[in-house]
């Protein structure tokens, strides 16, 4: 397996790395054998005050730069990602696990939201609309919100930067990128990139922190003027909470549960491939993976037979290893608390038909390791389909139906994706037309296209990200009246 020495960073503000030391560490462990491979500062109250100045000193100056060469800056990073793809991608596997093809297409997929922000720079449009009266003009402009502040996951440590900042960037907000404290190795050297770009200071500023104070000050400051997190539900409450002082704009895509339905007519072979590429993707830590399968009843029998064969076929192992096809979790914690939701189903009565628990090896004796996991004879209400897992284990539900899986679906409060198979374009027309979420997969394995918009119903979010809308929500509107005789 490749490694790295251990290294330092320090934070990114203002276009200078900072360090002392009064500050505390933050310690990033390789979730395939818990060592520490690198650190980072833990940022202080007065580090964040400094960012947050900084960022808000640069925004007027960016704001007024016009929009083309805000673009060219944005192409500038982008390339200049784009020549470290290798480099970027060991370190995701490095810090967060994931195999390293995945990785590759994480850096990939982080250059395509960079470089289609830079595209849309030059596409944002106002509006004007008839006056009511002669010599009048009635025009409608987007302007930036201010400092954007981006809060990060770490399942995706590198793309939901490009997500983020890329947007903020061309529409003329600046933009401190927080990222999660178990994946802050990527964000730095991302940092990296800009400052040897010709960016200017202040415009991207990076924080990371296990100081509750400061993390706090960061989005209740009334410097801040927009917020962008992607995470869990719990934390899309607290933002609200924090926003809620200075009326701060919020884009929150938060915590899904995605139910993967199979109808009768399904194509059986298509769905089941879907179903074990939809859960097992990134170890099952992505927000819209399949969560949940919920299977007709008439076909539930070769259904599961054929998903248990299929995921047999899951290789886990070290994730430089080109034959593996799923690394580990990225935390202990995550994995503990899945694998008491497993056995809590079982013991209500689920069938453990694979996996279940630490694959066997001496390389599996340290590290965050979950076997692929599957969960038959579960019921609506059984443990691992309450609550979000966020890892390798897809429980299967026999429903009556495509309406009593829609019911059971609805019932829940997230709303952000879910899987639907079946033949039947009525059922497709019916799913469009009742199901509460926010992206549906008809006949699609996982998928997603920056054209197109990433949302959350319900609690799964509000606002969201990609393609022009999620362009569009880093702009606000202003309204000019104007009299001209």
């Amino acid at each position: 397996m490749s490694q790295t020495n251990i290294k330092h960073y320090p934070c990114y503000i203002n276009g200078e790395w900072l360090d002392s030391s009064v500050r505390e560490i933050i310690e990033v462990e390789n979730p395939v054998d818990n060592e520490v491979f690198a650190t980072v500062t833990s940022c202080t109250k007065e580090d964040v005050q400094h960012a947050l100045e900084t960022s808000e000193k640069a925004q007027k100056p960016w704001e007024l730069t016009p929009a083309n060469t805000r673009a060219q800056h944005i192409y500038e990073i982008a390339n200049k990602l784009k020549a470290e793809r290798e480099h970027f991608a060991k370190l995701l596997v490095m810090e967060q696990g994931k195999t390293y093809p995945e990785a590759l297409g994480e850096v990939d997929d982080t250059v395509t939201y960079m470089t289609y922000s830079a595209e849309a720079a030059r596409r944002i449009q106002g509006a004007i609309f008839p006056a009511e009266a002669a010599n009048k003009r009635l025009s409608i402009y987007k302007v930036p919100y201010g400092v954007t502040v981006g809060l990060c996951a770490f399942n995706y440590p590198l793309a939901l930067i490009g997500r983020k900042v890329g947007p903020a960037l061309a529409t003329g907000n600046t933009m401190i990128i927080k990222p999660h404290e178990l994946t802050p190795i990527t964000a730095s050297e991302f940092c990296r990139l800009i400052d040897e770009s010709s960016l200017p200071r202040g415009v991207i500023n990076m924080v990371s922190t296990k100081t509750a104070d400061a993390a706090s000050l960061l989005v209740e400051s009334p410097i801040t003027k927009l917020i962008s997190l992607t995470g869990s539900t719990r934390a899309g409450r607290a933002m609200y909470r924090a926003a809620a002082e200075n009326i701060t704009g919020l884009i929150l895509e938060l915590g899904g549960k995605a139910p993967f339905i199979v109808c009768e007519d399904a194509d059986i072979d298509k769905a089941v491939e879907a179903a074990v590429i939809s859960r097992y993707a990134n170890c099952g830590q992505v927000c819209i993976c399949n969560e949940m399968v919920f299977v007709d009843e008439k076909i539930a029998e070769e259904f599961t037979e054929k998903v248990v064969k299929r995921t047999q076929q899951i290789k886990v192992g070290d994730p430089f290893d080109a034959s593996v096809s799923m690394g580990p979790n990225v935390s202990t914690f995550g994995l503990d608390r899945v694998d008491d939701l497993v056995k809590q189903n079982i013991e209500q009565g689920a069938e453990l038909l694979l996996g279940g628990g630490r694959p066997e090896g001496a390389y599996f004796e340290k590290g965050n390791w979950y076997t692929p996991t599957i969960l038959g004879n579960v019921k609506g209400d059984g443990a691992t389909v309450s609550q979000e897992l966020f890892a390798p284990v897809m429980p299967i539900v026999s429903v009556g139906g495509f309406e009593e899986a829609v019911a059971l679906a609805n019932d829940r409060e997230e709303g952000l994706s879910a899987y639907l198979y079946s033949n039947d374009y009525r059922v497709h027309q019916r799913a469009i037309d009742t199901m509460e979420v926010g992206t549906i997969f008809i006949n699609q394995q996982i998928i997603g296209n920056i054209q197109g918009y990433h949302s959350g119903h319900k609690t799964s979010g509000i606002a969201g990200e990609d393609g022009i809308y999620g362009i569009d929500h880093y702009l606000q509107k202003r309204t000019i009246y104007l009299n001209y005789e």
